[in-house]
């Protein structure tokens, strides 16, 4: 997976598992490179060979990173990590809350160095402000995907965040970075543990319910899509109107023409 040129990797690993290794944790193993293809398609390979779930992949760089509909995941080496998590869920019927779970982790551990992020349902992580393509600059962005084994379903949690970024870095011009968003004291390390830490903790949290109110409501808090004039781009067809709500399982519902659809999955404009 790695380039014995390549330099090392920003992320200390030692550190890093050192935070988020622990007795009867979802995590099993954590592994840092400087440079791979792409890290859930790493963890999907291990998954599909046999290996433990609970894996951890950090990478500085990804050659072939993917985002939703196998859209190119581009940056700058060393500019941002793409984090990637293999685990098995048991309540493979609540899928659809697993990118929205990521999200609420990654929203949190940026409020917690001082960036007021928020959530764009369903897979992006955005800082305020208003860009040419909608409200809000992207910080991180999600893919959830799941991986069939002779051993059961796996699903592995994929992260791209922008850490370190520069202006002239940024892959596109309605991204951002946690440096450029005025993170204190920004230590990639501590902010990658923090994020580990707290996705954990959702995770086993969620699993432990009979109801997902509670998930709605934290979701939903940090959610900047409810509230805002949409476009949801449903692949042959568009949909445009108000974002009302996140439904219990974790569906949007925008209200256009004076009924209330259901979206499952769609890439969401905020319209001015």
């Amino acid at each position: 997976m790695t380039d014995s040129a390549a330099p090392p990797p920003t992320v200390d690993a030692q550190r890093l598992a050192a935070a988020v290794l622990r007795p009867a944790g979802i995590y099993s193993r954590v592994d840092v490179v400087a440079e791979t293809g792409s890290t859930n398609a790493d963890l999907a390979a291990a998954a599909r060979a046999g290996q433990p779930v609970g894996q951890v992949l950090v990478a500085d760089h990804q050659t072939a990173g993917r985002g939703r509909r196998d859209r190119g995941w581009s940056a700058a080496p060393g500019t941002s990590q793409a984090i990637s998590v293999s685990w098995r869920p048991t309540r493979p019927d609540q899928w659809s809350w697993l990118s929205l779970v990521v999200g609420i982790a990654v929203a949190d551990t940026a409020r917690s160095v001082g960036v007021a992020a928020g959530l764009k349902w369903p897979n992006d992580v955005l800082v305020g402000g208003s860009t040419t393509a909608g409200i809000g600059r992207k910080i991180a962005g999600l893919l959830s995907e799941r991986v069939d084994t002779a051993q059961g379903p796996v699903c592995i949690l994929g992260i791209g965040l922008n850490t370190t970024a520069t202006q002239d870095e940024l892959p596109v011009p309605t991204a951002t970075s946690l440096s450029l968003s005025g993170a204190r004291g920004l230590d990639v390390t501590g902010v990658i543990a923090d994020l580990l830490v707290r996705l954990e903790k959702l995770l086993l949290w969620w699993e432990s319910q009979e109801q997902d109110d509670l998930l709605v409501d934290l979701y939903r808090n940090r959610c900047t899509t409810v509230g805002q004039r949409v476009r949801v781009d449903l692949g042959q067809t568009q949909l445009v109107g108000e974002a009302v709500r996140i439904d219990a399982d974790g569906s949007l519902v925008v209200r256009a023409d004076g009924h209330d659809h259901i979206v499952v999955a769609g890439d969401v404009v905020h319209l001015r």
